[in-house]
């Protein structure tokens, strides 16, 4: 219990429909987000429950009360599928914290304490990426549906560890926090990009620029260095793993394939304060099918913060704060409900949105770019697919282990190259879980 269990990572329907309800119902369309554009769940993977229907929530843990453990506490505390009952965190001050923000929440400040708890049925970790093993394979272990944010470890042995143990965990959820599998707006593009709307895919543009130092204070000079654990390149996957693992994870899924190669540079631009770890970086990724990815990242500047770009000989779709557009090639031919949508004026371009409330926004007249503030954040959908599983099922996972596996092991490789400036083939068996 030496190190902190503070996680720093970005910056979440109360109208709750009863399992039993929903099973009268038989509308699997609300289930996780739009199955309807998504990878069907086979029904040999899905153990529908035959135990008495039950309405309660989920009593739910998280461990690591850190930047995103509290994002994740408040989504779980606003669901009502689920019900916050205990944090953990070895800090005293987060523990405090904890009782500030949610009262009628237990604090702990050992995890294993959590795990033998009983009553608890779900534990999110949301620690450091290195402590994620062992925390998540006790948990299993202990019998609890597992939440794990990503990346899932910081090494391609530990990653394996993890997937293994989730793969032997019968009966039991594991659900990775790879966030834009489980966003509405997300899976709907998906579902654009498989039918073809792009044309012939070739390639995808991804960025993410922040200022921010990266770097944390305390009082305490063992607790700042606990803090700053994304500084220090021997536990840390910099940039590409830590944040852009979300953006490669994406194309990987839009693809439908794992990359042959990666190249990466990096270096530290801005914060010269001692660190080793690169405050702006840039990795290509290739893909057997030629749809390659660039990606970018900087903790520098904060212009033009993060997108992504699928560009294809028929159009190209832009990913942006959770909304969407298609921009069409002008020789492309006409889809049959693109004269219905909505359309809206970028610089010298037309793009056709691809939000699934644009109807109502543009009845209302508002701004297409403005944030919705009844817009849920990616973690609250994340984490209603992982209580949906639950209480409908129990089902496969929509991010099961193998996905967060690969998505991991790109991430590291990635890394890799930028931390050598190199070219990296993958190797087929880096992408087994059985070595």
């Amino acid at each position: 219990m030496g190190q902190s269990f503070t996680h720093s990572k970005g910056s979440v329907f109360r109208n709750r429909l009863s399992r039993r309800s929903f099973l009268k119902k038989s509308s699997f369309g609300t289930l996780s987000g739009v199955l309807a554009s998504a990878e069907l769940i086979p029904v040999e993977k899905a153990h529908l429950n035959t135990e008495a229907q039950r309405d309660e929530a989920i009593p739910c843990a998280v461990i690591g009360f850190g930047e995103w453990g509290r994002e994740i506490s408040k989504a779980i505390h606003e669901l009502k599928d689920t019900e916050l009952s205990v944090v953990c965190d070895h800090f005293p001050l987060m523990l405090r914290r904890v009782q500030r923000d949610f009262p009628t929440a237990k604090t702990e400040a050992d995890y294993r304490n959590v795990l033998m708890d009983d009553s608890i049925k779900a534990v999110f970790v949301a620690t450091p990426t290195h402590l994620h093993r062992e925390i998540v394979i006790a948990a299993l272990k202990a019998g609890k549906h597992v939440y794990c944010e990503a990346p899932l470890a910081h090494t391609i042995e530990d990653a394996r560890a993890i997937a293994v143990a989730a793969k032997q965990a019968k009966g039991q959820i594991f659900q990775a926090g790879l966030l834009n599998r489980t966003e509405p707006q997300y899976r709907s593009v998906f579902g654009f990009v498989r039918s073809g709307a792009l044309g012939k895919a070739n390639m995808t543009r991804s960025q993410w620029h922040f200022k921010d130092s990266w770097r944390r204070t305390s009082s305490s000079g063992a607790r700042t260095e606990e803090l700053n654990w994304r500084l220090d390149d021997s536990v840390s996957l910099g940039l590409i793993g830590e944040i852009g693992i979300q953006q490669l994870d994406t194309c990987m899924w839009m693809n439908g394939q794992l990359p042959k190669s990666v190249s990466g540079f990096g270096s530290v631009s801005f914060w010269r304060d001692g660190r080793a770890v690169p405050d702006t970086v840039q990795a290509v990724i290739e893909f057997p099918n030629g749809e390659n990815q660039l990606f970018d990242a900087t903790l520098v500047s904060g212009f033009d913060a993060a997108y992504d770009l699928y560009f294809g000989s028929d159009s190209t779709i832009i990913l942006r704060d959770n909304k969407a557009w298609m921009f069409k090639e002008v020789d492309a031919p006409q889809l049959g409900w693109e004269v219905y949508a909505r359309k809206d004026r970028f610089y010298k371009e037309t793009g056709i949105a691809l939000l699934a409330n644009a109807t109502k926004l543009d009845s209302l007249g508002t701004d297409p770019t403005a944030d919705d503030p009844n817009a849920k954040a990616p973690i609250w959908h994340a984490i209603k697919s992982f209580a949906d599983n639950l209480n409908f099922g129990t089902l496969e996972s929509i991010v099961n282990y193998q996905m967060a596996y690969e998505a991991t092991v790109v991430a590291i490789k990635a890394n890799e190259a930028i931390r050598s400036g190199s070219k990296i083939d993958f190797l087929p068996e880096w992408f087994s879980i059985d070595g």
